[in-house]
């Protein structure tokens, strides 16, 4: 079982499985349909549950105020678009011969008024909005280092110059993420004699 501990590592080593698989994937010049694609996004789609949980376990770290569960409800509210067009892709994955039937599914489903803006544009933004937000209330308390929120926005960032960053992403969140495997483990309870 995976616990809030075990989320802040899990979550970005299964974000940076994404990344490598979809790499692979594409080494013959085409990405999808096929086994890379779906593993590929199941581990993302796993991803995004343990980054809800880490959520979580951040904003009662953040003293669950009203800001810390803003942010944790925006985050949930992109992951819900994440999860949406991560499934979409395994979808049509799932209902595609070749790369060209996969586009024609794309345009079609994102041709539908506002599946393009909430699921693929604006609403996964949410998610990152979320996460930078509890990070720095977690950096001004100290339970994370004062560098955190910077590694936070660089691995946001870094799939927008290319995607094949995301694992460069990933380990940026892990080097951030760390201190929290740590604070959750020293807060956990205590054994008795």
């Amino acid at each position: 079982m995976i616990t809030s501990r075990t989320a802040f590592l899990a979550a970005p080593v299964l974000m940076g499985a994404y990344g490598l698989i979809r790499i692979l994937d594409g080494l013959d010049g085409s990405r999808g349909p096929g086994p890379a694609w779906s593993l590929g996004h199941l581990c993302f789609l796993g991803a995004l549950v343990l980054f809800v949980r880490g959520f979580a376990a951040m904003r009662m770290a953040a003293g669950r105020n009203r800001l810390s569960t803003a942010a944790l409800w925006t985050g949930m509210a992109g992951a819900v678009a994440l999860g949406a067009q991560f499934s979409i892709d395994l979808v049509v994955g799932f209902l595609s011969a070749d790369r060209g039937t996969m586009d024609e599914l794309f345009t079609r489903i994102q041709d539908t008024p506002g599946v393009l803006a909430a699921v693929y544009e604006f609403g996964p933004l949410l998610f990152f909005v979320g996460q930078l937000i509890l990070v720095c209330q977690l950096a001004g308390r100290r339970v994370l280092r004062r560098w955190a929120p910077v590694l936070v926005l660089m691995a946001a960032a870094v799939p927008l110059v290319a995607k094949d960053l995301i694992p460069v992403g990933a380990v940026l969140l892990l080097a951030a993420f760390a201190p929290l495997y740590r604070a959750v483990a020293a807060a956990g309870p205590k054994p008795t004699a």
